[in-house]
């Protein structure tokens, strides 16, 4: 039977051999391709982590950008501040049609309890009410500076020849701001006659000038604001052993339609000069109060 094989079989017997040896490197092969094909799905995986964090930014930005938005829909809602401009049209309103009344003692003392009621005790409170007699004749609205001041002080040429004390002053006239104290300056040349005026205010003037203005002569009328009165009166700059008439500025109103006490700073300043010894003054009846 070999011989009718022949070289045939022996051929055929070595393609076998062959195919068989092809099917197990083909098999051997295969598991080495498989890693490949897996980095294939971790490649996937890292692109669509990517895009899952981009999308959760575009979230967060999205989100930061829509809180200003509520702030600004709840601003716009809340009608405070229209309520506050509100209020201060209406009592500019109320001052420019209602017509101007001339102040009284009664109107200064309210003033004087209505700011010291949270910050004195009953007692204290009462040590503060002055008589009627600490007050001079308030202005009607008819009087200019001089002619009020001529009504008021009909001795003044005797009282003005009498002083003599230097840093200190006989009238002082206290009004709200620096503008308002150069034009009642101007308006004191019909009464002063020979007396000096000095003007006590802050804008552009030291405090250390004014002292030595007060202490070089004799000066008869002060004109100022408030608080640097009372700075002149704390450094002992002036003196209030003198002084016999305190007028105030009562009655005059600025573009607001605001007197001297409506001011909050102003009024402030007021109160520590009323405090830094004039209340004591009047009650001792060495002190007059006028309000023009």
């Amino acid at each position: 039977m070999g011989d009718d094989l022949g070289d045939e079989w022996w051929a055929h017997e070595g393609k076998s051999d062959v195919s068989d040896a092809e099917e197990e490197t083909q098999q051997d092969e295969q598991p080495t391709e498989k890693p490949n094909l897996k980095t294939k799905p971790e490649k996937r995986k890292s692109v669509t982590e990517k895009t899952a964090k981009a999308k959760k930014k575009k979230k967060n930005e999205q989100k930061e950008c829509v809180i200003p938005q509520k702030t600004d829909t709840d601003e716009g809602k809340s009608p405070k501040p229209k309520r506050k401009r509100k209020k201060k049209k209406t009592i500019t309103d109320v001052l420019s049609s209602s017509e101007p009344k001339p102040g009284c003692p009664a109107d200064l003392q309210n003033v004087v309890t209505q700011y010291f009621s949270d910050k004195r005790s009953v007692i204290e409170q009462e040590e503060l009410k002055l008589l009627d007699s600490c007050f001079l004749s308030s202005n009607d609205l008819t009087h200019t500076l001089s002619s009020y001041l001529k009504q008021v002080c009909p001795k003044w040429s005797k009282i003005q020849k009498q002083h003599t004390q230097q840093s200190s002053v006989v009238l002082l006239i206290v009004c709200s701001s620096a503008l308002r104290t150069i034009e009642l300056i101007k308006q004191l040349t019909a009464f002063k006659g020979e007396a000096k005026v000095l003007k006590l205010f802050a804008k552009h003037i030291k405090v250390e000038e004014q002292v030595k203005l007060l202490q070089k002569g004799v000066t008869h009328i002060g004109v100022g604001t408030p608080g640097r009165i009372s700075a002149l009166i704390e450094k002992e700059g002036l003196s209030l052993q003198a002084l016999k008439y305190l007028v105030l500025d009562w009655n005059w109103r600025d573009q607001k339609l605001r007197r001297m006490v409506d001011v909050p700073e102003v009024k402030l300043d007021f109160m520590k000069l009323l405090e830094s010894g004039i209340l004591n003054a009047c009650k001792d009846d060495k002190v007059k109060i006028g309000l023009f």
